[in-house]
């Protein structure tokens, strides 16, 4: 089983600087973030890319010290999913677009995807590692804008397709020959 501690941070809670960080309990970690956001969209973010970076057959647990991102993605999900997107009161699923990544990065993914809350700032050393990557991503990304990286959505992600192929070149069209008249 793979074994992924999450975590996202808010520089400014609404509109600072964001940071998200993945670490994966037997090798690399990966972080980054946009220059305004939420806390909660950092945690969502962090979970995507959690999930992307583990593709194949494998059972992937992934550790979260956000209570709102584990329910959004193990408990809300399939309800909000159900009712076209709505809430249990009707209204719009916030952070729809990461919601839905969520979605797909599971669905894709061949192995099970699972989720585990941890609490966070006890000492959990994974769980530290992650919150520390991401409040970095999230300074880095303040004192150097150009560092971000904004959320485009799975379809919008470069390594998920190849860069397309040139067209060939049109086949010339060849001069036509000139008429011969014989006398």
């Amino acid at each position: 089983m793979i074994i992924v501690s999450t975590d996202g941070s808010c520089l400014k809670n609404p509109g600072g600087a964001i940071g998200w960080a993945w670490v994966d309990h037997e090798g690399p970690s990966r972080s980054g973030g946009d220059v305004s956001g939420t806390n909660q969209i950092a945690e969502l973010w962090a979970l995507v890319e959690a999930i992307v970076a583990h593709p194949g057959p494998e059972p992937l647990l992934i550790e979260s010290d956000s209570q709102y991102a584990i329910k959004c993605a193990s408990e809300w999900l399939p309800g909000w999913k159900r009712k076209g997107w709505k809430t249990a009161s009707g209204g719009p699923v916030k952070n729809l677009a990461l919601v839905q990544d969520i979605d797909r990065a599971i669905t894709e993914r061949s192995g099970p995807v699972r989720f585990r809350w941890v609490r966070g700032h006890v000492g959990n050393h994974f769980n530290e590692i992650a919150d520390k990557l991401a409040g970095e991503a999230a300074r880095a990304v303040a004192n150097t804008p150009e560092k971000a990286r904004p959320w485009r959505g799975l379809g919008a992600r470069p390594s998920d397709t190849p860069p397309p192929a040139p067209a060939p070149a049109p086949a010339p069209v060849p001069e036509p020959e000139p008429l011969l008249t014989l006398f």
